[in-house]
Parts: C-alpha cells; sequence; structure tokens
C-alpha cells in the first residue's frame, strides 16, 4: 500500500469533477500534479501543488481554484481535514480509519511492504566494480561496489528485471604486466632472491601466494621456457587466481554478480569486427584525422589517419577512435563492443557505476549506446567520488598488504560489513565520502549505521520483554482488532506518518538511482522512534508496554511491528543486518 498513489487518485478524481462541471478544461494537463509529504510537517500529512500547476489551464487564480479543488477534497471520509496555503498548496491531514487501513496493510504485507511494480518487469544490467583483475579490491572500489549492489536491490524491490554484471578486463597490457609479475614470484617461490620489484611490475605482496601457486602447478617447467610460451600461461593463471581474490573481497562485503563477462571474448570471438560493420553500416565509421589535444598540444604530436567512430553525432566532444595507429584495436572499441553484446541480451536499460576518474568517459557510452540501439535504450552512468580513511581525523594511506593503497578486505575485517555498507551510503555517490575508522566504531547516535541497527535492537528488546509480561492475544493480535486511534501522542503520529512514506521514498529513490536516500529515510525513522522511547522514559504513560492497559499496549506493539519492517526492508536493500541485541 502506497498512501502517496492513494492521494493521487483522490486528488485526480476531485481534478475530473471539475473537467464534467467545465471549471477545467477537458484538455488540461494533469501530468504535473504531484502529490507529496509537506515540508513541515506542522501543514498536514499530504500536500499536492494541483491548483498551481493547472491554474492557468482553467485561467484562473491558482487559490481561486485551490478553493473549488478543497471543496471535492472535503467530501471524501479519507480526508479529514484540507486547508489551503501560500500561493495555492492544498494541505491535508487524513482521518483515522485511512491510518489504521495503512498500518493493517503493512502488518500483513511485511516483509513486502515497499515492494512496487514501478518497473514494470523492465530488464535493467547493472555493471559495477569491474576492476581490472591486477590486484585486490581498494577502498575506492569499495564504494562502488556497495553503491551498485544497493542499487540492484533497490531495483529489484520497485519491479525491474536486474542482472548484476562484473566486466573482467582481461585483454590489454596490464593483464602482461600482471603475468610478468607473478612469474616473478615464481621464480621467487622457487628459492630464486629476485631482489627489488623492478619498475613498472607490481610490488604488491598479495602475489606471493599467486607466485608459489603457480610453482605448486608448473614445479620448474616454465623457467627455460621463452616469454612467449610462459606468459599465456601465466597470465591465464594468473587471471584465475586474481578473479577468485575479488570474489572473496566481495563475497565478504556480501556482493555476488549474476554474470562476470571477459573482455578478452570480446576480441576472440569476432564481436569488435562485427560491431564495427553494423556502426559502418550506419555510416557511422570513417577514417580520418582527430584534432591535437585541447591547450598545448604534445611537442610530438602528429595528425594521423584513424577508424573513427562518428560520436560527436551522438552529443560527444569529438569523435572516437576505434583503432590505434599501428592498426590495433582500441579499448574504446571493445567497450562499444561490449554495449552491442548487451543490447543483444535484451536489456531495456544500461547502467555503469564508475570510479570519479571515469568521468569523461561518459558521453562516448552513451554515444555508442544511442548508435547502436537507435536511442531506444538508455545507458545512465553514475560516478563515485572518492573516499578518504581516516583513523581519530588523521589519513590512513598505507596498506601492509597492498603496498600502496588500503584493500576492501582489510576495512571489511577491521570493521565489519554492516558497517562498511550503511557508510558507504550516508552520502550521495557523486559526493567524496570521509570515513573514519574510530568514528564508525562509535556508540553514539553520531554514527548512523549503530544508531538506525540501536533502532531495531531496541525494538526487539521491546518484544522480548512483552513476551514475558503481557498476553499472547496482546503479543500477536490479528491487525483488525487493534485500536489504532489510541495512538494519540505527537511522537507516536509523526512515526506511524514516516512509516507511511517508505513506499514513496523507495520509488523516488529508484526513478533518480540514489540509494542513499534509503539510508537518510532509515536514520529519519530512527530518530524518530528514538525521540518516541526517550519520552516513554520520562512519561511512565507513553510506555510501549502497559500491563494493565491490554488495548493501548496492542496499539504500541502493532506500531512498533510497523516500524520494524520498515528498518528490516530498508536495511535488506542496503544489504546490511538488522540486528536484534547490541
Amino acid at each position: 500500500m502506497n498512501l502517496f498513489h492513494d492521494i493521487t487518485e483522490k486528488v485526480k478524481a476531485a481534478l475530473e469533477a471539475l473537467k464534467n462541471e467545465g471549471v477545467l478544461p477537458a484538455e488540461a494537463d494533469i501530468s504535473n500534479v504531484k502529490v507529496e509529504p509537506p515540508r513541515d510537517p506542522a501543514h498536514g500529512e499530504v500536500t499536492t501543488n494541483a491548483a498551481m500547476v493547472l491554474a492557468r489551464q482553467a485561467k484562473t487564480k491558482p487559490r481561486d481554484l485551490a478553493q473549488r479543488i478543497a471543496e471535492k477534497l472535503r467530501e471524501d471520509p479519507d480526508i479529514e481535514t484540507v486547508e489551503i496555503a501560500g500561493p495555492g498548496f492544498i494541505n491535508m491531514r487524513l482521518a483515522g480509519a485511512f491510518w489504521a487501513r495503512l498500518m493493517n496493510a503493512v502488518l500483513k504485507l511485511g516483509d513486502a511492504y515497499g515492494r512496487s511494480t514501478l518497473g514494470a518487469n523492465r530488464k535493467v544490467n547493472v555493471e559495477y566494480v569491474s576492476a581490472n583483475p591486477t590486484g585486490p579490491l581498494h577502498v575506492g572500489h569499495t564504494r562502488g561496489a556497495v553503491f551498485g549492489d544497493a542499487l540492484a536491490n533497490l531495483l529489484e524491490e520497485t519491479g525491474h528485471a536486474v542482472t548484476r554484471e562484473y566486466y573482467i578486463n582481461d585483454a590489454g597490457a596490464q593483464v602482461d604486466v600482471l603475468a610478468r609479475s607473478v612469474y616473478l614470484r615464481y621464480r621467487e617461490a622457487l628459492g630464486e632472491d629476485i631482489g627489488d620489484i623492478p619498475p613498472g611490475l607490481y610490488p604488491g605482496e598479495y602475489l606471493k601466494p599467486v607466485g608459489a601457486a603457480l610453482a605448486e602447478r608448473y614445479g620448474k617447467e616454465l623457467l627455460n621456457k621463452p616469454e612467449e610460451e610462459w606468459l599465456p600461461l601465466v597470465r591465464d593463471f594468473a587471471i584465475e587466481k586474481m578473479m577468485e581474490l575479488i570474489r572473496e573481497d566481495l563475497a565478504a562485503l556480501g556482493i555476488t554478480h549474476e554474470v562476470f563477462f571477459s573482455e578478452r571474448s570480446l576480441h576472440e570471438s569476432g564481436a569488435i569486427e562485427e560491431t564495427i560493420r553494423e556502426l559502418q553500416e550506419k555510416g557511422l565509421v570513417y577514417v580520418g584525422q582527430l584534432p591535437p589535444p585541447k591547450g598545448k598540444p604534445p611537442e610530438d604530436w602528429e595528425p594521423r589517419e584513424q577508424l573513427l567512430f562518428r560520436s560527436t553525432a551522438f552529443g560527444d566532444d569529438i569523435d572516437r577512435p576505434l583503432k590505434k595507429s599501428d592498426g590495433r584495436y582500441t579499448y574504446f572499441a571493445a567497450d562499444v563492443a561490449y554495449i552491442r553484446e548487451k543490447l543483444r541480451r535484451g536489456y531495456n536499460q544500461l547502467v555503469y557505476v564508475l570510479g570519479a576518474d571515469h568521468g569523461g568517459y561518459v558521453k562516448r557510452l552513451q554515444a555508442a549506446n544511442a548508435a547502436l540501439s537507435d536511442g531506444k535504450v538508455e545507458l545512465i552512468a553514475r560516478l563515485c567520488q572518492l573516499v578518504r580513511l581516516f583513523r581519530g581525523g588523521e589519513p590512513v594511506k598505507m596498506s601492509k598488504r597492498a603496498g600502496d593503497f588500503i584493500t576492501m578486505r582489510e576495512v571489511v575485517d577491521e570493521v565489519g560489513a554492516d558497517v562498511v555498507r550503511f557508510m558507504m551510503l550516508t552520502r550521495s555517490n557523486d559526493a567524496p565520502l570521509d570515513f573514519d575508522f574510530e568514528k564508525v566504531k562509535e556508540q553514539s547516535k553520531d554514527n548512523p549505521v549503530f544508531y538506525v541497527q540501536y533502532a531495531h535492537a531496541r525494538i526487539c528488546s521491546v518484544f522480548r520483554n512483552a513476551a514475558e509480561e503481557l498476553d499472547e492475544s496482546i503479543l500477536r493480535p490479528a491487525a483488525e482488532t487493534i485500536r489504532w486511534e489510541l495512538l494519540e501522542d505527537e511522537a507516536e503520529r509523526m512515526l506511524i506518518r514516516r512509516a507511511g512514506e517508505y513506499p514513496r521514498m523507495l520509488e523516488a529513490a529508484a526513478s533518480v538511482h540514489e540509494p542513499h536516500r534509503v539510508a537518510f529515510y532509515l536514520m529519519d525513522l530512527a530518530a524518530d522512534f528514538h525521540a518516541l522511547w526517550n519520552k516513554g522514559k520520562e512519561n511512565p504513560q507513553l510506555r510501549f508496554i502497559l500491563p494493565n492497559q491490554s488495548e493501548l499496549s496492542k496499539a504500541r506493539l502493532g506500531m512498533l511491528r510497523v516500524v520494524r519492517h520498515c528498518l528490516r526492508n530498508g536495511l535488506r536493500i542496503l544489504g546490511v543486518r538488522p540486528v536484534e541485541e547490541m
């Protein structure tokens, strides 16, 4: 049940009645009419901008039209009061019977509360993490991993058919560097003193066990082979081990992907050549010269003929090369072929979760998608800004394991997956995020993950106590027997209103791909709950368990069940456990 959907239908019914009466023209466009919570709860529980949106079409003043709409809405028994404010906002308070139906519906829906058909089962591919398989995931990958996974959960919860995908960059020079680095560790595992790691190779100690595993498999067999023979063997072995490591790191954070797609497969299958032919048939590929880079051109800059994709036809800044001057395909050529492969799988929307340093890459991806899908499929890129690590306010930069960066696993092992996931979603993805190891361990209201989990744990403690003091008929009553009208305190009403906002919040978050809104909502809900808890400490009559007032206790426990459903369901989307004791 979504109360804002229900009230929207009531507003639309009022507008249709005014069309029939000639107050509104029959062709009036009501698509921009919104029904939402007012910014100030003192103004009501629901507000609509209908009068301001439609006044010009009705050729009248907004407040005059608001009066006519209000007259219709006052006839509805679910609407208790209707007031007009400011330039023409229509503020409403809902009747107790409406709130009772909402609360009963939440209790019946339970884990399904908030789910919707917004996505209409549209197929969405969410590609996230996709780090080069050359080492363990670092803290920057962590944010993209959490964001992408929470976004996929959010889209599923709102009716989308989601595929979680990881693109393995297993073609190109970086995996050859990985192979040479592992071969060096292989020689070390066989007893050779390799000295300092040469410049250009990966120095991290995480490659030592890979080299040892290689030595266990091949013994000394590879030592006497020329590089052209051992390189492909070591490269495949190293990529396999790195992907095992990456999968383990992601699993520690509660993340799994349904699809791991190999970049190399695009080269080996001929998909890149097929993609280029398709673009050529559309007249979107040509041989030409790119202008020099903006600003001062490099001294060795020479214009050269290249195979170019006409990406400027789709909003890009310049056309993009598909082949290098030596005839090899560019990374972008593989990216274009990869988009084509996704489109062939029938997705309605492609979502790329990228690091902040990929911002300049977005337009070319969108251009390629527009060209290959004929504009029928949307490609959305979400950039995750940097994470700055601190310990007690001091920057943390170095890792014993990786050498020059902090790994995802080190962070998860120290503070736990729940803390990492929640904290990574306490800021919008396009804003930098500070992560202090000491602060995220604090048990205080200033630590958002503790504050939200503590709300859930406190509610669970109430039910443990209630099980010892109250009859089963009060603990687990039929929803229809609960007298919700007994909840009269403003803090109780605020908590109920917040619970009613949950489905709308989910749909809004999914529509704009902002899972951090779920975290913000949970923090607000937790704050409302803790406020009521504190009032109960000061005023015994507001406590949740009143043995001598069974009907009131039943209503308050019912309210807590509703809040607990909202907390659990929201935390599930974020991938965070709803703990029962703290």
